[in-house]
């Protein structure tokens, strides 16, 4: 660090922090949570991360001093973190031809419990919906004070969570169900469910995730006054406990005589070790055919993807799109996928 100030070593300091950072970020896909639950927030940090390296980057070539490689090798490092973050493209013209169409949203219960001033959040959701007249829908955070018509989508399973009967998942389908299931989180108000969907002679298996609930805030300033190592601890058990449920979810899938589509809210990224559990080998809606950052959740200024359809490989993806609605803390996602298919 010679030839450099006081000010200029203080600054690369920094900068070695957030490189090793998103490193350990990089990783952790790797990296079952329960071996370091707390370390797994950075997989919910790293568009932040990657944003601060880019800026320690640009100020050392502006500065036309070497250490800019530190972050420009770390950055190129993770080039395929960034591409499944951020997605290049246009998909303007991604509908043509026929395609199943399917929607996932978190409806955070349709505003029952008012966390939000606006009014008649259900009725506008169920409007939404019904204009946009999807497949497949699939609800997160469902309450049956507001419900799709059965004209629209004649079947559907759901399953909720406990005796109140006020909280839980659904599928609804313009095509016959012929078996459903769920598979019962233990200890939690979170789960995940499926249905057999019959598609002209063909069956296909419909799984609606929402695995463990990080019960975070969307606003930092609801989080700042809390204790930083209670709130560490809290979220690294919710990252324990995804673990747990995504391990049951990959038993139930081995067992599906079909191939599978599973859309749903999982409360984590797509750099998580989770995802890339239940990714596989199947494909990734957005970075198919999804443009941007594919936001479907918002925690203040970052944009964050928490929200997913995945696909078996003998599917075609055709289309994919967040639609950028406020009637949630979640924003509806919605992918087009070739039905046209022979198994």
């Amino acid at each position: 660090m010679k030839g450099l100030s006081f000010f200029g070593k203080a600054i690369f300091f920094f900068n070695s922090i957030f490189a090793i950072l998103l490193v350990l970020g990089y990783a952790l896909p790797y990296i079952p949570p329960h071996i370091f639950p707390k370390l797994s927030v950075l997989s919910l940090l790293l568009p932040v991360l990657l944003l601060v390296n880019a800026v320690f980057l640009i100020y050392w070539v502006l500065r036309g001093k070497r250490q800019l490689f530190l972050s420009a090798f770390v950055l190129i490092t993770g080039i395929g973190h960034i591409s499944s973050l951020y997605h290049f493209g246009d998909n303007s013209n991604a509908t043509n031809g026929e395609g199943l169409k399917i929607l996932s949203y978190n409806v955070r219960s349709f505003n029952l419990n008012g966390w939000s001033k606006q009014k008649n959040i259900g009725e506008r959701i169920i409007e939404f919906v019904t204009k946009k007249d999807p497949d497949i829908v699939c609800f997160q955070e469902y309450n049956p004070e507001h419900t799709l018509t059965t004209q629209q989508y004649p079947y559907r399973y759901r399953k909720m969570i406990g005796n109140s009967n006020l909280f839980g998942q659904i599928i609804y389908s313009k095509f016959p169900i012929v078996h459903t299931g769920s598979l019962d989180f233990d200890d939690t108000g979170n789960n995940a469910i499926f249905a057999d969907v019959v598609i002209d002679n063909d069956t296909i298996r419909i799984y609606n995730v929402h695995f463990q609930s990080l019960r975070v805030s969307s606003k930092f300033n609801t989080l700042k006054d809390e204790d930083s190592k209670r709130l560490l601890g809290r979220m690294g058990e919710a990252f324990k406990k995804q673990e747990e449920q995504v391990m049951v979810f990959l038993k139930s899938e081995q067992k599906s005589p079909y191939p599978v589509i599973v859309a749903g809210d999982f409360n984590n990224s797509s750099t998580s070790y989770m995802y890339r559990k239940i990714r596989g080998v199947k494909q990734d809606a957005y970075e198919k055919a999804g443009t941007g950052t594919g936001r479907s959740f918002t925690f203040d200024f970052i944009p964050l993807r928490i929200d997913f359809i995945l696909a078996d490989p003998k599917f075609e993806i055709l289309q994919f799109e967040n639609y950028d609605i406020k009637l949630s803390d979640h924003y509806p996602i919605e992918s087009v996928i070739n039905k046209s298919f022979k198994f």
